[in-house]
């Protein structure tokens, strides 16, 4: 666990996109806390369902590479990511505004899901054997390590204090650690675990590279108005075709411009001559 060097014994604030997405997380751990100590099968069919396994996506549980995130077991591990993510999100949302930092985290959790559905085709091919000692994917951690690859790449010189110990470390060389325990982690039975890790890292960085700068809302929103504005204006000028085909019948000839307006072609000529 890290604390940042400005402020070592306070958390960031708890607002915006870093509320919201620790709030769902506790909202569906206490749920299926509930409901395992009530011994009910639905806490079962839930964590099945809703966890992420490639054999049940390519099948068409095309929910998963989002829900499993939201997927938690065991109180130590759900601390450490909540934790981790409330500190994360919150220094990332002191320098950005909050759909810059959802869009992060779950383009972070997609391309955690996309690196273990790659390792899953690839052991299918070379090494049907390691399938076998796969599971599932939970938790957030794929948005954890896309948090905190944007953090090395964008503040690589803040300082961070390493929990329990009172030792400074910058965020570069933080991430560095991080990626090489996951490396590390290839090498041993949760393998699919790090290669996600690592996938979530890289769709972290590829966002902070790649995303324009006024948030990915507003460039899909103009995208989708200019889509909007370019049929309103293809159907204005196939609406003046007709009609000019129209006239033409009438025995009367007029041109429409892209907008609909009639071209008054003597009254360019008599500009033309005075």
């Amino acid at each position: 666990m890290a604390r940042f060097g400005s402020t070592p014994l306070a958390f960031p604030d708890f607002k915006g996109a870093t509320r919201r997405l620790i709030l769902v997380n506790l909202a569906t751990y206490f749920v299926l806390l509930l409901l395992t100590l009530a011994r009910a099968p639905l806490a079962d069919w839930i964590s099945g369902a809703f966890a992420f396994d490639p054999k049940f996506f390519v099948h068409g549980s095309v929910w998963q590479p989002l829900t499993y995130s939201f997927i938690h077991v065991g109180i130590l591990s759900t601390l450490f990511e909540l934790l981790s993510l409330w500190f994360l999100a919150g220094f990332l949302e002191g320098h950005h505004n909050v759909n810059w930092v959802l869009w992060l985290y779950f383009v972070s959790v997609l391309g955690t899901a996309a690196a273990a559905l790659a390792l899953y085709a690839a052991a299918s091919f070379f090494a049907p054997s390691l399938l076998d000692t796969a599971s599932p994917l939970i938790g957030c951690f794929g948005g954890i390590f896309g948090l905190l690859a944007a953090i090395g790449l964008l503040y690589g010189d803040v300082q961070f204090l390493l929990f329990p110990l009172p030792i400074g470390i910058k965020a570069r060389y933080l991430v560095v650690i991080y990626l090489l325990i996951a490396v590390a982690m290839l090498f041993g039975s949760e393998r699919m675990y790090a290669f996600a890790q690592l996938g979530g890292a890289l769709a972290g960085a590829i966002y902070v590279r790649m995303a324009p700068r006024r948030g990915m809302s507003l460039v899909i929103s103009e995208g989708w108005y200019g889509l909007r504005n370019r049929y309103y204006r293809w159907k204005r000028r196939r609406a003046a075709r007709k009609f000019e085909v129209y006239m033409r019948r009438q025995g009367r000839t007029v041109r429409l411009d892209g907008q609909g307006r009639v071209i008054d072609e003597d009254a360019d000529d008599k500009k033309r001559w005075n």
